[in-house]
């Protein structure tokens, strides 16, 4: 063969490799008739099983969700969901509130008798209550179509024994120091206790007696109130009165008190999942939904609304300039986030609709200046939007953008592996959809390990309690109150496009949630991209925003970007005045699906970061 020949060859073989090539880690996922997305493996399977057994996407969700909580991936069956769906049915988008509430003593004064600055990350004062299990049989019961045994019959398999994996095997062992602390969690977690390794080893088979035991007092109410005549919703919803008003309440509240928490049964009889209108904003004419202020949800529809403003696409796609202009636009609702979020069933009214008022989008663009970052960004005033008075100026006036409200260093968010630890605190999504055109988006979260467990009943206790503020100054909307929520950082996303689904997408990660998404979104809308590299495209994370978690810190100017960043931009981005740390991943973890009506079919897109799978057909 000449050399001319082989030139060829190599050139065809080049141009055969760089055809067929696969462009992201991992490939796109296509379904045509049904597509579950979640945290994990064995989670997804759960999806598929109740798809397979003639199930809709909203019980698909519920044993996504089950699954997972029995996983702790990173949540319990004692933490909160909150969940976007679509009815085709209607056409219309439907919003899940099941976020536990404060429970009574739960006060300022209560934890600043404890010299306590905010309520802690950990341990049973860290608990609202339980909001998922009310979440799940609400769901079901309204718009699933299987009974709550057939969607919980996946995680109580894994109940009575599954193979455990090693990320949630090795923070159990990384947290057993504190998981010593509370006699029911160190009995189911430390499976070792007294050897050197005291958490199960990956592939050991992790069991849960008590929780199978709650799950089977669920089942068997349902299978009591059918057997007495009652029709499919009203079993489960008898499954949801034992929770919450019979024996487990009581055992979850006798165990929670027993190691110094507050809830009671009248805490856990009073609360109720709220079935919710969502918030929306136009974006390029996409409609795009989120769940209204008790989460941060509006803050990336603040973001978009402020961004419309400026052309995006010229800047080139992670060019110093749009890196620049994302962070600002980001950082000024994260500022309106900050002081006007919170619990809308509890007065004074917040102002949601000045906040997404395109005129005050405007406003707020304005304030940028695209030759520098703004380390004093503040919350603005959209209550004139809305023709009314700021009844909260005098905060507004003497808003703090400090470093920090505690005492101590400030160093790089990569650096302190606490701050980033709370920054990013874990959780997990699910999305769902089929063939009828159902579509759910999830982001449960709470009773993370290392969680208090209540008692016998295997449920581990939320830690949203740490999301509130003490003082008004710090939030006036967001101060700490029995019965109320706290503004959490979930936030499940859906888009719709000439009235069909377009993009439902969510991600783990507390104050980095909003973020991600917002550059998920951008990145398939402005840029073309497809759902599985918009899921792994590198992104960037402010840390300017005051933490949801912890102590509440605020770092003006640190700005974490992939590893991949050139030298010029990086060099451009300090002379803009920011503080950078790199990492080789900060692409999500974003789950995601998209609706090609062109085809008929559904693209899924499943983080390469973490464990997060996806399975479809």
């Amino acid at each position: 063969m000449s050399i001319r020949q082989q030139l060829i060859c190599f050139c065809l073989g080049l141009s055969t490799l760089s055809l067929f090539a696969q462009t992201t880690q991992k490939p796109v996922l296509h379904g045509r008739h049904w597509m579950a997305i979640t945290g994990k493996p064995l989670a997804a399977t759960a999806g598929s099983m109740t798809f397979q057994q003639g199930g809709n996407a909203v019980d698909a969700a519920c044993a996504m969700l089950a699954a997972t909580c029995t996983m702790w991936d990173v949540l319990s069956w004692g933490g909160e969901t909150q969940a976007l769906i679509y009815n085709p049915k209607t056409g219309k988008v439907i919003g899940i509130n099941a976020l536990g509430v404060a429970p009574t003593g739960a006060t300022p004064e209560f934890f600043r008798s404890k010299d306590m600055p905010y309520p802690p990350a950990y341990g049973p004062l860290a608990a609202v209550t339980p909001g998922t299990p009310g979440g799940l049989m609400t769901m079901l019961a309204e718009y699933g179509t299987m009974s709550l045994q057939q969607v919980l019959q996946p995680a109580m398999q894994m109940a009575e024994g599954y193979p455990i994996e090693a990320q949630t095997a090795n923070n159990i062992e990384r947290n057993k120091a504190r998981i010593k602390e509370w006699p029911y969690s160190k009995s189911v977690f430390l499976t070792h206790l007294g050897e050197e390794r005291e958490a199960p080893y990956p592939g050991e088979i992790f069991r849960q007696a008590d929780l199978l035991a709650t799950l089977q007092k669920l089942v068997a109410a349902e299978a009591a109130a059918l057997k007495a005549g009652k029709s499919r919703k009203e079993a489960i919803y008898a499954a949801y009165d034992r929770f919450y008003r019979g024996d487990i309440a009581q055992e979850f509240v006798r165990g929670c008190q027993e190691q110094g928490g507050l809830i009671t049964l009248d805490d856990l009889n009073k609360w109720k999942v709220y079935i919710e209108e969502p918030v929306k904003t136009s974006y390029k004419g996409i409609d795009v939904y989120k769940l209204t202020h008790w989460v941060q949800g509006p803050v990336l529809l603040q973001s978009l609304n402020i961004l419309e403003n400026f052309d995006l696409k010229s800047m080139d796609y992670n060019s110093a300039s749009y890196i620049h202009l994302l962070y600002q636009a980001m950082n000024l609702a994260f500022a309106d986030r900050d002081f006007y979020y919170g619990d809308p069933y509890f007065p004074p009214e917040e102002p949601i609709k000045g906040l997404l008022s395109k005129a005050y989008a405007k406003q707020r663009a304005a304030l940028i200046n695209l030759q520098q970052n703004d380390a004093a960004a503040k919350p603005g005033d959209p209550y004139p939007f809305e023709g009314k008075v700021n009844p909260f100026q005098q905060y507004l006036d003497g808003w703090s953008t400090t470093t920090s409200f505690l005492p101590g260093p400030v160093r790089s968010p990569l650096a302190d592996p606490n701050y980033k630890d709370a920054f990013y605190a874990g959780t997990t999504s699910i999305q769902a959809t089929d063939a009828e055109g159902w579509v759910v988006s999830v982001t449960p979260s709470g009773g993370w390990v290392p969680a208090t467990i209540a008692g016998r009943t295997g449920v581990g206790m939320s830690q949203r309690m740490q999301s509130f503020v003490l003082d008004a100054a710090q939030g006036p909307f967001n101060v700490l109150e029995p019965g109320k929520r706290p503004r959490a950082t979930l936030t499940p996303s859906m888009a719709l496009k000439d009235g069909k689904p377009y993009l439902s997408f969510a991600v783990q990660g507390g104050d980095s949630q909003d973020q991600n998404l917002l550059q998920f979104f951008l990145n398939v809308v402005e840029f073309g991209m497809n759902v599985q590299e918009a899921c792994e495209a590198p992104n960037i994370n402010s840390f300017q925003m005051r933490s949801s978690f912890g102590a509440h810190e605020t770092k003006p100017g640190d700005l974490l970007l992939q590893e991949s960043v050139p030298d010029w931009t990086r060099q451009q981005l300090e002379k803009m005045g920011y503080k950078l740390s790199f990492d080789r991943r900060t692409s999500g973890p974003i789950n995601a699906i998209f609706f090609d009506w062109q085809h008929g079919s559904f693209w899924g897109g499943s983080s390469n970061h973490g464990e997060d799978y996806g399975i479809a057909w």
